[in-house]
This record gives structure tokens, sequence and C-alpha cells, in this order.
């Protein structure tokens, strides 16, 4: 189930907030300039199916969302335990990074942890399938989808250089694992 949890940067342990309620989450998340949506679609898909078929079922919404965003393209990410490097990807996105534009994810199947480090607060917002999550270009943040990954999601980008991780150097990811 997508749910949130914001916490003191100091207190790792203890919650401030934690709910699950998807109108709570946008509302709390609207407040650091991330948007929050569960798009309640008819398309039903396999995690075998290919990038084509993801991206073809779901163009009505891609096309609403990138006339939105200003956005030029989409394409299809998968992370599957089965991996050679998932390991190593994993690792890659744990360290608190920045983007160069607004980083917009659609969870087709899976899960992950989008952790974004706001005003001394630690926001974890676990989307599921069926959620979107975009957070703001120079927004802190990290990402985790567990020693098992397993999603696959749309990503919505104006130009891919911006998707270039640049790292902060800050260790906080390390006081907040997902849980």
């Amino acid at each position: 189930m997508s749910g949130l949890k914001i916490f003191s940067d100091a207190k790792p342990d203890a919650p401030m907030i934690a709910t699950t309620d998807a109108d709570v989450m946008a509302k709390e998340l609207s407040a650091i300039g991330v948007q929050f949506e569960r798009w309640h679609s008819p398309v039903t898909l396999s995690p075998a199916d290919s990038a084509a078929v993801i991206l073809e079922a779901y163009k009505p919404y891609l096309d609403d969302l990138m006339g939105a965003k200003g956005a030029g393209s989409a394409d299809v990410i998968k992370l599957t335990p089965d991996n050679p490097n998932a390991a190593a990807l994993r690792q890659t996105f744990l360290a608190e990074h920045v983007h160069t534009e607004d980083e917009i994810r659609f969870f087709v199947h899976g899960s992950g942890h989008f952790v974004m480090h706001v005003d001394g607060r630690v926001y974890d917002a676990h989307c599921e399938a069926g959620d979107l999550i975009s957070v703001p270009a120079n927004t802190r943040h990290w990402f985790d989808a567990g020693e098992q990954p397993f999603f696959t999601a749309l990503r919505v980008f104006t130009d891919t250089s911006g998707w270039v991780a640049h790292f902060t150097g800050d260790t906080i990811s390390e006081r907040f694992p997902v849980a």
C-alpha cells in the first residue's frame, strides 16, 4: 500500500506523520512542491510486456501529463531482482542527489520509495502501481526499491541530461533506511 512518513531529519526513528491516505499524502507532499496522484486506469498489463506496449497503453495519460508539464517524451524503466546489475543500480540511487529537471515517475508495476530531504524534514513516499510522483528539479532526494527491487515505471522528461544525478555528499540517506 502506498504511504508517506515524515520525519525530522534529526529523528529517523520517530515519524511525525505516517499515513496511507492518498489525499493526505498529496496534501503533505504538495506543501514541498511534490505532486502525488493515484491514477485509476482501466489499463491492465503484464510485467513481461515490452516498453512499446506499455507506452502505447498509457499514451492518453502521458499525452495529458506531458502537455501539462511541458515535457517532450517518455520511456519505461524496469528493474527486477534477477537483473545482474540490480545491487549496483540500487546503490547508485541510495545517495542523496538532485536533478536539473523534475523527476516524474508513474509506477506501472511494483513499488519504490522516493525520499525527499526538504527544510529539515525527510519525506518518505512509498509509491506503488498506479501512483504518479513528480519531484521538482533541485529537490534533494534518493530512491530505494529495496534489496529485491521490482518495479516498472514510466519516466517523463524534457531533456535526458536533466536525469543526471548530482550528488550532494550528504550521508543522510544512511540514517533513514526505508522499511
